[in-house]
């Protein structure tokens, strides 16, 4: 399989990479960083895996990624779109979006339609939710407001698994929202939330799983909570077509699509 996962030199990201490299998959990792891309690369026993180097939280990087794996390949098996930001230094982006927003949200809806292309229906396309999800308010969407990181975040997320369950009305691949578990150990929740963290294996083994396992085979759409281990419902908002459907839409005019 050839599986593309973002946001993979720590964490979630790097733990399932490292799990799906072990088993004999090509692995493309994605980061901010060239350095950490290759200690990666070594780190998961493949130094010559592909690296790309992009800042999610610029549209332009964003495209420009995508339009680098299409020069190169001609078929993707998976695409995991784990890259996540709960707090930065900057809250406000070069495109006048709020971090969370461009990385969670846009981001992820970029680099899925521009990789479409290279999918089939034998693909999936596995989005990083989360527990915490609030109602999406427009104006900060389209970085007209500013949010607390908290609140941001779960806006951000709970906007991630509504485009996640209206694409999987409109594309051939499957496509599912996942939420690895709360408060795992990775460099985000540590630096949020000043904790450890649990195992963070438990939210790279529910990627594999969503990634490869027959079980999300006929999931498209579906949410998958791994605090309760099972599929679930996500906000209500993410049921509900109307506001999905206004949301897609605002999302197309704020990213030019």
């Amino acid at each position: 399989m050839k599986i593309l996962i973002t946001g993979a030199t720590d964490g979630i990201g790097m733990e399932t990479a490292k799990m799906l490299t072990k088993e004999g998959h090509e692995v493309l990792l994605h980061g901010r960083s060239g350095e950490k891309l290759a200690n990666v690369a070594k780190e998961i026993g493949n130094e010559n895996a592909e690296q790309y180097v992009a800042d999610l939280s610029q549209m332009a990087n964003v495209r420009s990624f995508a339009e680098a794996v299409k020069e190169k390949h001609h078929h993707l098996d998976v695409l995991i779109n784990n890259a996540g930001v709960y707090t930065a230094s900057s809250e406000k982006t070069g495109d006048g979006l709020d971090i969370r927003f461009a990385v969670n949200t846009m981001a992820p809806y970029i680099l899925t339609h521009e990789l479409l292309p290279l999918m089939d229906e034998s693909g999936r396309i596995v989005n990083l939710s989360s527990a915490a999800q609030k109602p999406v308010d427009a104006k900060a969407l389209a970085g007209d407001s500013e949010l607390q990181d908290g609140e941001a975040y779960a806006q951000s997320k709970l906007a991630l698994t509504m485009w996640t369950v209206e694409l999987s009305h409109r594309i051939a691949p499957v496509i599912v929202a996942v939420n690895p578990g709360s408060l795992l150990g990775s460099k985000m929740v540590k630096t949020a939330f000043g904790v450890e963290g649990s195992d963070i294996t438990i939210g790279a083994n529910i990627l594999y799983q969503a990634a490869l396992s027959d079980t999300f085979a006929d999931a498209s759409g579906k949410y998958f909570d791994n605090d309760s281990g099972d599929f679930g419902d996500p906000h209500p908002d993410a049921l509900d077509r109307d506001k999905r459907t206004t949301l897609i839409e605002q999302i197309e005019g704020i990213t030019g699509k």
